[in-house]
């Protein structure tokens, strides 16, 4: 049974889908004005792993994730530039989509964007005024009117934040806008000013407020109701708590979203990243120097709802542990790739210690897609499969059938998550590779030390051969002796 902590409640809830056997899921997506950085992607990191758990569970899931293609800093950005919103929105898509394929995630089901559903928001608005949950800003000469909704005609305002309007109004700085009854109404429609892009409306040519555009995309593709709403912490207010605003004010089915699902935020060595402190790392400049797999790993190992902390300790702390599996992978690979596959000798004892942990697993995950305990499973069944199996070992049927049950698992596990799904000897060489890198070797150099060493080793001369391995270990790499030869790793 599936457990999520709603936003709205702040409780554990069983997860009870609207309609039997079928999800609708809809996460705010970036506004493409820029690259986005190592924190803009945690959500879609964390919201692929729950799109597989739920079909794992048996639901069939539509996903949709936005693009805000009109927006202010697109406006500028633009005019910056030189070009139309639409050319600057259009680049900035397929630059997100190329950071994301870097990222081996699946492909939302849905990307709607705002500009697509013109007439859905312009409809949506239209029926708040006729509601009495929205006015305009009548005796306008020009005949252009802002539409701004009036948070004093909804009685649930502030329900998923738990910020209420009298409060806010007497602890916050508020501009003055005299187009507004309440300076706490947001905007729904925004009349054009001169220069920039525009659609015609009821109210004269503008274009939406920011809130609007998610209430109108989710009627749009799922009506009235969705199961799971998710985004960012920091767009629970205003962002979502305006969503259920303008959404439920026109629905007749009540609740917007039955569960709401927030991620937290990326520290960036304990401080929050932002442009104005200038600790911005931007997702495809951290992919020049660390696989996908990394960052993957940093954001899945903390739960969602805790903050994922950015900084040199945790990248190492990642590359260690992703280093630490696909180093079993690859020993375990070594094992069964030595017999053929139809003379394995699976072992129920180790079948049902598998099943053990895996249910165990399966339990972490259906309470709030719990992934430290998994990972503490995960990494439990990796020690003792380290324990049981060395390199250069002779290898028999029941051994290779073994590894073979423990390379399935460890992908099994890991392919929830994008995870685990590389070959593991290229893999580690790519890890290793770029933190050679980082610490500005050469493998052929490596190789040479090494090889020179094995050759002193071989000739006696052990004085010389300690020599070459004190100089190996200065240089952070480890070697081990084996009957079958020597190996070099980067220490992780």
């Amino acid at each position: 049974m599936l457990r999520i902590y709603n936003t709205l409640s702040r409780t554990s809830e069983e997860f009870k889908p609207i309609t039997p056997g079928k999800v609708s899921i809809y996460v705010c997506g970036p506004t493409v004005y820029g690259l986005l950085h190592v924190g803009n992607f945690r959500g879609q990191v964390f919201f692929n792993f729950v799109r597989n758990w739920l079909e794992h569970l048996g639901y069939h899931v539509d996903y949709a994730l936005n693009f805000t293609d009109v927006d202010d800093k697109i406006i500028n950005k633009a005019n910056e530039e030189k070009k139309s919103p639409s050319e600057v929105s259009e680049y900035y898509i397929e630059e997100y989509k190329k950071d994301f394929k870097s990222l081996a995630l699946r492909m939302h089901d849905r990307n709607p964007k705002v500009t697509e559903f013109m007439p859905q928001i312009v409809t949506f608005i239209s029926n708040l005024i006729e509601k009495k949950k929205a006015y305009t800003s009548d005796g306008v000469a020009s005949g252009l009117n802002d539409v701004n909704f009036s948070i004093s005609d909804f009685k649930d305002y502030g329900k998923l934040s738990g910020r209420k309007p009298e409060e806010l109004q007497s602890g916050v700085r508020i501009e003055v806008n005299e187009k507004k009854k309440n300076p706490l109404d947001f905007a729904l429609w925004k009349s054009a000013k001169d220069g920039e892009i525009s659609w015609p409306s009821p109210w004269g040519q503008g274009r939406p407020g920011w809130h609007i555009e998610c209430s109108a995309m989710i009627k749009g593709i799922y009506g009235e109701q969705i199961d799971i709403h998710g985004g960012g912490l920091d767009l629970m207010f205003p962002h979502h708590e305006n969503e259920i605003a303008q959404s439920e004010s026109c629905s007749t089915s009540g609740k917007f979203s039955n569960y709401w699902m927030h991620w937290n935020m990326i520290q960036f060595s304990g401080s929050k990243m932002s442009k104005s402190l200038g600790n911005i790392i931007y997702m495809r400049d951290f992919l020049k120097d660390h696989h996908a797999e990394v960052y993957k790993w940093m954001m899945l190992t903390p739960h969602y709802r805790s903050t994922a902390d950015y900084s040199e300790d945790t990248i190492h702390q990642a590359v260690s542990g992703l280093a630490r599996v696909y180093s079993s992978l690859a020993l375990a690979e070594s094992i069964f790739l030595h017999v053929n596959e139809r003379e394995f000798v699976a072992e129920q004892k180790y079948h049902e210690e598998l099943q053990a942990a895996w249910n165990t697993i399966e339990a972490a995950f259906n309470d709030d897609f719990g992934t430290p305990s998994a990972f503490a499973v995960l990494f439990e069944v990796v020690r003792k499969f380290n324990a049981q199996f060395r390199r250069g070992m002779k290898v028999t049927p029941a051994m290779a059938g073994k590894a073979f049950q423990f390379f399935e698992f460890i992908k099994k596990f890991g392919g929830f998550m994008s995870l685990f799904q590389e070959y593991p000897t290229k893999f580690l060489i790519e890890l290793d590779n770029q933190l050679l890198k980082k610490l500005g070797h050469q493998r052929a150099d490596i190789d040479v030390l090494v090889a020179e060493r094995a050759r002193v080793r071989d000739g006696k001369d052990f004085a010389k051969a300690d020599e070459i391995r004190k100089q190996l270990t200065e240089m952070h790499i480890n070697v081990s002796d084996l009957a079958t030869g020597s190996f070099w790793e980067v220490m992780k």
